[in-house]
């Protein structure tokens, strides 16, 4: 039996080349994931043990907390008098401390190198020796002055700096310039993000990130024989503050790992819910396949029972073929996977990610889920069509008909499908009515039953709805037209497996692209209705802007309207709720603020405004009194002076004025400034660009600008999803070039008789084309229906956290989706249609 499987295998290379190439494709994706993180995880965590190879101890500060009656206490950091009493300990060889934070480093023409949030500055602190062990200097050395940098050497290439040029660097405050004292490499984590590392003076950096004689950090390096945790327990006592950690290297290098390893789970989990995606789409292909094959065999293997095969040699047959399938398919997509993961890491590093050096590292386990997956899938996927084999009777060896489903059968399908269907539409409801994050996990419980469901029911559906369109395929293309519908109802079973694949990916596709769109047009609608500004001024790293942007910009020429938005808090007992501190002269006219109650020119006296939701939850309303408590402890009565309709994403629930909020803070967290110059044009934005003295950290974003950052996210989650669930639809066409080009092969004497009776080879390709055409549109309409229903569930429980939610219904997508699904069909069936046009009709008649 095992010889039989193995030939029936190589007697039908061509027919089952698509589930080959099917779980192949899967299992690559799954391998791949697996590699390329594996890889990249491997890579960093290297990188961080190299950057912690001669630590002993590390001291980290983070910063002054607040006591219970919100005062700050302790020091801002690591003093230098710590530093030094750590550097007297026995066997510490040295002690160097690190201060650092946001540095942006402009190119010749002004432009701020690298990614933003991943531009750093610090320190150079030198050893006895006058070299910092973190930097090797390829040109020049560490800065030896205030006016002085050293800039590593990606950024200095990019900028085209040699030492001795003048180079402007900002931080959160005005751009300055400082000559270059030398260029470095480095193992910095930022820099090998795509990011720049600037190395100014100690006491230069200490006054740009923290205070003078302070530091964030300080890494302690061992004499020889000393012991890093005998080191631990002497440093420990000297630096017990509140908010400072002490740990080994060896402790850091360990937990950074972790760190990356959840990372790089993070990412792998998603990667792999879409390869699993593409092979549950890949098993109605293999499905389908095995069905077939073994309907065409049943003579074959009515024979072998007929000759005294038991029903569990059969049965054992076509899964001995389904195992050595999946199991080819699994070691070429393992190979495929490798390659995947190659030309993923090539793909980051031409984008700008400089992954760090580092092996290829193809894991043992990689190795046996890829085998397991692919041979498990492709198994289970022929189990049903296997175990139909032990039914087939060995009198079907005297005929050649196909045992039909028995109508028991279909009843007792159909019932169990609508079944489904029904408990995933009331659980969808269900979500929609509890909302929130429980909400959304009820509907995606929901909507994997209506999948199911839907799957179950898709043979009961196929009749009706493509006997709806049979008429005009008739009247359009004749006599194809007719005979395609035909074809696609003649199976329904076969028909329904096959649009069951492309209905689930666009299932997912209309989903998301509804949910993005609809979140897009919200997003589009509170930037124009909202914002009246014609610039806004923040941090290329999305970091804290000086007080002084502000300040400057407002006696700057030309500037009509400036408000920074300051981001604070105030405290109702033991309750937090986001502030915003604002200039009460300029923000109504930077902000479209909708007053219910009350009026705007209250923040002016000190006064505060709440949002309309708020206000009702804490039963406030104009003339109100809150007994606030402000972020250092110092309490107040404030008095309510406006109600105004709730601008999330835009304004904070309460609104007070700046100057207010900001004495209450030692550094105000300011992430944007609004301003208005009396129209956007390339005049004025050079006058907001030249007021801020030309700083490339500075970003100025139009309206539109705006809108985009805005919808930015949003559109670029969008486009990721759709280049993930590709493979899914690749998958499905697939799919459907495998049913056609095996259905052709089952009519070949059908197919003959039509050629004998007129039929000429463009029609027969027309037909073959239309009925191709005909469940690729069958399987995309089902699927755009659910997706709308879904995405309409999913969108109504976050409605109320979105300002300005609308259900967007895109048709132009929806129509490109429908006439892609009438692409793949096309596509799909060149082959098929080729090959039953190019069938010899007499060869073809006698064909049994």
């Amino acid at each position: 039996m095992f010889r039989t499987a193995l030939r029936n295998i190589l007697a039908h290379k061509a027919r089952l080349l698509m589930t080959v190439l099917a779980v192949t494709l899967g299992v690559a994706f799954v391998a791949g994931t697996l590699v390329f993180t594996d890889t990249l995880g491997k890579a960093l965590s290297g990188q961080s043990a190299k950057s912690f190879k001669d630590v002993a101890v590390s001291v980290t500060s983070y910063g002054q907390v607040r006591d219970d009656n919100g005062k700050l206490e302790g020091d801002p950091g690591i003093s230098q008098r710590t530093l030094d009493q750590v550097a007297a300990l026995d066997g510490v060889a040295s002690v160097s401390g690190r201060v650092s934070g946001f540095a942006g480093v402009g190119d010749q023409n002004g432009k701020l190198i690298g990614t933003g949030w991943s531009n750093r500055g610090s320190n150079f602190d030198p050893a006895g020796d006058g070299k910092d062990p973190r930097y090797d200097f390829t040109e020049g050395s560490g800065p030896a002055n205030a006016g002085q940098v050293a800039l590593d050497e990606a950024s200095a290439e990019t900028g085209k700096y040699k030492v001795g040029d003048r180079i402007r660097v900002a931080t959160n405050g005005p751009v300055k310039e400082y000559t270059l004292s030398g260029v470095f490499t480095t193992e910095d984590g930022a820099v090998n993000a795509g990011g720049s590392l600037v190395l100014f003076d100690t006491s230069v950096a200490q006054k740009l990130y923290l205070k003078p004689g302070f530091y964030d950090e300080l890494s302690v390096a061992a004499k020889p024989g000393a012991s890093a945790d005998q080191l631990l327990g002497a440093v420990k006592p000297l630096v017990n503050g509140k908010s400072t950690e002490v740990k080994t290297g060896a402790e850091l290098a360990r937990d950074q790992a972790m760190s990356i390893e959840r990372e790089m789970s993070g990412m792998s989990t998603m990667l792999l819910v879409f390869a699993l995606i593409s092979l549950f789409v890949g098993i109605f292909l293999i499905y389908n396949t095995f069905t077939m094959l073994v309907a065409q065999r049943t003579k074959e293997l009515a024979l072998l029972r007929a000759v005294g095969a038991k029903r569990g040699q059969v049965m054992r047959s076509v899964l001995a073929e389904a195992s050595l399938i999946g199991l080819v398919s699994a070691v070429l997509g393992l190979v495929s996977g490798i390659g995947l993961a190659v030309g993923m890491r090539s793909v980051m590093d031409s984008l700008g990610a400089k992954i760090p050096a580092g092996p290829l590292v193809v894991a043992p386990a990689t190795i046996v889920w890829a085998l397991v997956i692919g041979v498990l899938v492709t198994t289970l996927s022929a189990l049903l069509p296997a175990w139909r084999t032990g039914r087939i009777p060995p009198v079907a060896a005297m005929g050649s008909a196909h045992l039909p489903s028995t109508a028991k059968s279909l009843l007792v399908r159909n019932i169990f499908g609508i079944v489904l269907g029904v408990a995933g539409i009331a659980l969808v409801f269900l979500g929609v009515s509890t909302g929130g994050e429980n909400g959304r996990y009820t509907i995606g419980a929901g909507a994997f039953l209506i999948l199911l469901g839907l799957i179950v029911l898709l043979p009961l559906l196929s009749r009706p709805v493509i006997a709806a369109v049979r008429p005009l395929l008739q009247r359009v293309f004749g006599v194809p037209g007719k005979l395609a519908a035909q074809n696609a109802v003649r199976n329904p079973r076969r028909t329904a497996v096959t649009a069951a694949s492309l209905a689930i990916g666009l299932t997912l596709v209309t989903t998301l692209s509804v949910i993005g769109i609809t979140m897009g047009k919200a997003v589009d609608r509170m930037s124009t209705d909202k914002i009246k500004a014609d610039y806004k001024v923040s941090m290329a790293g999305g970091g804290n802007l000086d007080k002084s942007v502000a300040e400057t910009l407002a006696k700057a020429p030309g500037i009509k309207a400036v408000s920074q938005q300051t981001a604070g808090a105030l405290y109702f007992g033991d309750d937090f709720h986001a502030a915003s501190g604002v200039n009460p002269a300029g923000i109504g006219q930077l902000l479209n603020i909708d007053v219910v109650s009350g009026s705007l020119s209250s923040l002016g006296r000190g006064e505060v405004a709440v949002a309309e939701k708020t206000a009702k939850s804490q039963g406030l309303s104009v003339g109100s009194t809150i007994k606030a408590k402000f972020d250092d402890g110092k309490k107040a009565d404030l008095r309510v002076g406006a109600v105004y309709k709730d601008m999330e994403g835009l304004l904070s629930p309460f609104v007070i004025d700046d100057k207010v909020l900001s004495a209450h803070s030692d550094h105000p967290y300011i992430p944007e400034v609004y301003v208005s110059t009396g129209g956007e044009s390339d005049a004025n934005q050079q006058k907001v660009v030249d007021a801020l003295g030309k700083n490339p950290a500075l970003t100025i974003a139009t309206q539109t600008d705006m809108r985009n950052e805005m919808g930015g996210i949003v559109n670029l989650a969008l486009n990721i999803m759709y280049g993930l669930l590709g493979m899914a639809l690749i998958i499905s066409v697939l799919g459907v070039v495998n049913t056609l080009a095996m259905s052709v092969f089952e009519r070949t004497q059908e197919i003959g008789m039509l050629r004998a009776i007129g039929l000429d080879r463009s029609r027969v390709k027309n037909m073959i084309r239309l009925e191709a055409v005909v469940i690729s549109l069958f399987g995309a309409v089902l699927g755009i229906v659910v997706g709308v229903f879904l995405a309409w569930a999913v969108g109504s429980t976050f409605a109320d956290q979105v300002p300005g939610y609308e259900l967007v219904l895109p048709f132009d997508r929806i129509g490109i989706f429908l006439a892609l699904a009438a692409v793949v069909g096309v596509l799909a069936a060149m082959w098929p249609a080729r090959s039953a046009a190019r069938l010899n009709m007499l060869t073809a008649i006698k064909t049994e």
